[in-house]
């Protein structure tokens, strides 16, 4: 645990908020590993202009970290020193005009895929399929089922570090696979997101098709965290990890699971470290069996206990 005497020191230097601050705080539940050690500071700002005032004002010397749903996210146990920040009320607003979604970072991408589809626009149900929020979206280029953030993003809208807010086009942010080009510490607190006139029924289906492949094919309803590993070029992780008899393997309380094998799961006591450990484990297992260097696609925050 983060020592009471720093975490008193830290929240005397934070600048004043209307939001929400907290010393010492749990994030280990927020995740959807259900691991982790607290937040040395977790900062949940009640707007746009809250955020700009906190940032602008925070001393350079305290770290920044943002968490959105945490549901691609391994929290050390250690804990997280510093601020994290989560967008939270404020930021989840949503609205639909005739080609396009604009939504706040904290709106979840299967929220805003129910809209666009509520509102006849086509384009955006990949998004269900999507565990997450749009701030995060945005800042991996996230993607599944033939769809990413990439095809479809106008602009997005960022705080930067000295508290001043941006709008960046998709070209901007250079955006890769996986991948956004944002500044250090800078927050995604909106985003456009393009889409076409389409059939709400038909987008509908397309959706219901999405949820029924996730469902038979990853571990949705375990203690996970999503995808692992990125794919390499021309390759897929999960049989990367296969060939080398990686399904079912186990360290402490974390496994890979059976159903996807580029997913780790949290079997009920696992810590952070048997799941970043076993992640590493199957890093060195394919490296030595193909030379191929597996790279996280799950983010890793903090440090070890």
């Amino acid at each position: 645990m983060i020592a009471d005497p720093a975490t008193l020191h830290l929240l005397d230097r934070l600048p004043a908020l209307r939001g929400r601050v907290q010393a010492d705080a749990p994030l280990g539940p927020t995740t959807w590993f259900r691991v982790g050690g607290p937040a040395e500071a977790l900062v949940r700002p009640a707007d746009v202009d809250d955020l700009r005032h906190f940032l602008a004002n925070l001393p350079l010397d305290i770290s920044v970290t943002t968490i959105g749903a945490a549901s691609n996210l391994i929290i050390r146990d250690g804990g997280v020193h510093g601020v994290v920040l989560r967008l939270t009320r404020g930021f989840t607003a949503i609205e639909a005009d005739a080609d396009g979604v604009v939504a706040g970072a904290g709106a979840l991408d299967a929220t805003v895929a129910e809209h666009a589809a509520a509102a006849g626009l086509d384009g955006l149900a990949f998004l269900c399929g999507i565990p997450g929020s749009i701030g995060g979206a945005v800042a991996m280029n996230a993607g599944a089922y033939g769809g990413d953030i990439a095809g479809c993003l106008d602009w997005a809208e960022i705080v930067t570090r000295d508290g001043t807010l941006h709008r960046l086009t998709a070209g901007e942010i250079g955006l890769a696979y996986r991948h956004a080009s944002l500044p250090p510490e800078a927050v995604v607190v909106r985003a456009r997101l393009r889409a076409r006139a389409g059939v709400p029924q038909m987008i509908a289906a397309e959706m219901a098709e999405i949820r029924a492949a996730r469902d038979a094919s990853q571990p949705v309803r375990a203690r996970t965290g999503g995808s692992t590993f990125r794919n390499p070029p021309d390759m897929k992780a999960w049989e990367l990890i296969d060939s080398v008899g990686g399904r079912g393997l186990t360290r402490g309380g974390a496994q890979v699971s059976e159903k996807h094998c580029n997913f780790l799961i949290n079997t009920g006591n696992a810590t952070a470290a048997d799941i970043e450990g076993l992640g590493e484990d199957l890093r060195r297992r394919v490296r030595a069996a193909s030379g191929v260097d597996l790279h996280w696609e799950i983010r890793r925050l903090g440090v070890p206990a």
